[in-house]
C-alpha cells in the first residue's frame, strides 16, 4: 500500500476508465485512488433546469454503473456509492479516507456548472486540492468565439472555427491498476439508488443496448465495420442501421468524443478512399453539432425553457392533451410519425431523421409547445441530453439557433416516401399496416377500399385516421409563424 495521501475521483457523466482525464490525474499523483459515485438530491435534478432525469436515462445509468464497478474491480479497486447532497458526502469521504485531493471531469449543464463551482470553492477553502478536466467534448465551449468575441449562433460558422483549431489530442489508455486503501470506505448497493423503474418495461432497451464502456467500444467497432462508408446516405434512412447509435454512450461518457474522432480518422486514413474521407467528414460534422449544442447551452442557459428568438414567446401554442397523447402513443394516423414514436417507447431511441419528422409534426401540425415534446423525449430517450434536446427542439420549432428557414414544415407523407421508400421501417413498428403495398403505406387513407380490405386495415378501427389534415395544419402553422414574427 502507498504511504501517499489518497485522491478521490468523482464519477458523473464520464463512466469509463480509458481516456478519463480525472482518473489519469489521480493515478499520476500516486497514492490510493477512491472512485465514487454520488446519487444525490442536488445532482439528480441538475440536468434540465431542475427536472429529474427521465426513466430511460435512469435505467441506462444503473446498467452503466454496474459495468463501471466491474471494470474498477478488474483494476483492484471498488466503486464507492453514496447517496446525499454532494458536498457533505464528499467532505465525509475526505474525512474518512484522509484524502487531500478531489478530481472530476466537468459538466456543462447550467445547474451542474453552478453546483460544481460551489463545491470546488468549498473544498478548496477546506484545504483540499481540486482539479477538473474536459472529458466530454472536443473543445471547451468558451474557447470557440466569433471575431467580436461573442458566441456563435450559426453552426456552419461555429464548425469552421473549430476546424481551424488543433486536432483533438489522442485518447489515453485506461490505467493497469488502481492502488486501493488498506480499508475500503463504506458503500451502499447500487440498487439503493432506485434508478431502475419499479415495473419492468425495459425489455426492448435490454434487447437493443449494452450500456457501459465495453458496450460503447463494441458499438463503435460495429459502426466502423458496418455502416460507416454508407453514412452520408444511410444516416437518413431509418429502415437500415446507417447511424452510429453512439449517442447514449457519449452522453454517459462511456466513450469520449475524441476516442470517436480518432477512431473515425484512423478508419478513413486506412483506406485512402474518397468515399471513406467523405464519410469521416460527414460524421465528424455531426460530432460538431454536439459541440455546438453544448456551446449554446453554456452561453444561453435560459434556452432550456425559453426560446432563443424572443418573438417566439408570443407563439399561440395549443393546449390539446388528447392530441399530445396520440402523438406520444404513436396513434396520429401518420405512419412515419407513429413508427418513430413506437420505436422510441420500445427501445428508448429513435432514428435522427424521424426525430425531426415527429418533432415538426408536434409543433407545426399540432401547434403543441416544443417544451412538451422536449419533456417527453427527456423521459423516454436513453440518450436524453440537455444540450442536444434543447438545441434540436428549438431548431425544429424554428425558435432556436440556426433555425432558418424558421418556416420549415416537414410533410410526414413525403418524408416517409423519401426516406422509407419500401415502408420497411413503418412495417416494423406499425405492424397493423404491414400488409399494405409500399405505394400506400405512408398514406393509408388514400388507398382504395379494396386494398385496405385485402390488407386487413380498417381506418378508424385497426389503425387511426389522421388526427389532422396536414395541408390545413400547414396553413395554420404558417399563419401563426407570420403573426409571431410581425
Amino acid at each position: 500500500m502507498s504511504s501517499r495521501p489518497a485522491s478521490i475521483v468523482w464519477f458523473r457523466q464520464d463512466l469509463r476508465l480509458a481516456d478519463n482525464p480525472a482518473l489519469s490525474a489521480a493515478v499520476a499523483r500516486g497514492g490510493p485512488v477512491i472512485p465514487v459515485f454520488i446519487g444525490s438530491a442536488d445532482d439528480g435534478r441538475m440536468e434540465l433546469g431542475g427536472w429529474e432525469p427521465g426513466a430511460a436515462s435512469r435505467w441506462w445509468l444503473h446498467q452503466s454503473l454496474v459495468a463501471l464497478a466491474e471494470g474498477l474491480a478488474g483494476l483492484g479497486s471498488e466503486l464507492i456509492v453514496r447517496r446525499g447532497a454532494s458536498l457533505p458526502v464528499l467532505r465525509a469521504l475526505i474525512g474518512e479516507c484522509g484524502a487531500t485531493a478531489v478530481f472530476w471531469n466537468r459538466r456543462y449543464e447550467p445547474v451542474a456548472r453552478d453546483l460544481d463551482r460551489a463545491i470546488a470553492a468549498a473544498l478548496i477553502a477546506d484545504g483540499v486540492a481540486v482539479e477538473t478536466f474536459n472529458a466530454g467534448l472536443l473543445y471547451e465551449p468558451d474557447e470557440i468565439r466569433n471575431q467580436a468575441g461573442g458566441p456563435f449562433q450559426v453552426f456552419s460558422a461555429f464548425w469552421r472555427a473549430c476546424c481551424k483549431l488543433d486536432e483533438p489530442l489522442p485518447p489515453t489508455a485506461a490505467p493497469h491498476r488502481l492502488v486501493p486503501l488498506a480499508r475500503a470506505p463504506s458503500s451502499i448497493a447500487l440498487e439503493a439508488l432506485e434508478l431502475e423503474p419499479s415495473i419492468d418495461w425495459a425489455g426492448g432497451m435490454r434487447e437493443m443496448w449494452e450500456p457501459g464502456e465495453a458496450g460503447a467500444a463494441k458499438q463503435l467497432r460495429a459502426f466502423l465495420d458496418g455502416g460507416f462508408f454508407d453514412y452520408p446516405v444511410g444516416r437518413d434512412l431509418p429502415d437500415r442501421p446507417g447511424s452510429s447509435r453512439l449517442s447514449a454512450h457519449l452522453h454517459f461518457g462511456e466513450v469520449s468524443a475524441r476516442q470517436i474522432w480518432h477512431a473515425v480518422r484512423a478508419r478513413a486514413n486506412r483506406h485512402e478512399d474518397p468515399a471513406a474521407e467523405k464519410a469521416a467528414e460527414v460524421y465528424l460534422r455531426e460530432l460538431g453539432w454536439r459541440e455546438f449544442a453544448h456551446a449554446m447551452l453554456v452561453h444561453f442557459p435560459e434556452t432550456v425553457s425559453e426560446p432563443l428568438r424572443a418573438p417566439f414567446a408570443r407563439f399561440p401554442w395549443k393546449r390539446d392533451p388528447a392530441a399530445l397523447r396520440a402523438w406520444q402513443r404513436g396513434l396520429t394516423g401518420y405512419p412515419i410519425v407513429d413508427a418513430g414514436m413506437r420505436e422510441l417507447w420500445a427501445t428508448g431511441w429513435m432514428h435522427n431523421r424521424v426525430r425531426m419528422v415527429v418533432g415538426s409534426f408536434l409543433v407545426k401540425d399540432l401547434l403543441i409547445d416544443w417544451r412538451d415534446g422536449a419533456a417527453w423525449f427527456w423521459d423516454t430517450l436513453v440518450d436524453a441530453d440537455l444540450a442536444n434536446n434543447t438545441l434540436n427542439w428549438q431548431w425544429v420549432a424554428g425558435c432556436g439557433a440556426d433555425a432558418a428557414p424558421y418556416f420549415r414544415i416537414f410533410n410526414p407523407v413525403l418524408q416517409g416516401r423519401k426516406f422509407d421508400p419500401d415502408g420497411d421501417y413503418v412495417r416494423r413498428w406499425v405492424p397493423e399496416l404491414a400488409a399494405l403495398p409500399a405505394r400506400w403505406i405512408h398514406s393509408p387513407w388514400e388507398a382504395p377500399s379494396q386494398v385496405l380490405r385485402e390488407s386487413e386495415v380498417m381506418l378508424g378501427d385497426t389503425y387511426p385516421s389522421p388526427i389532422v389534415d396536414h395541408g390545413e395544419a400547414r396553413k395554420a402553422a404558417l399563419a401563426a409563424l407570420a403573426e409571431t414574427r410581425s
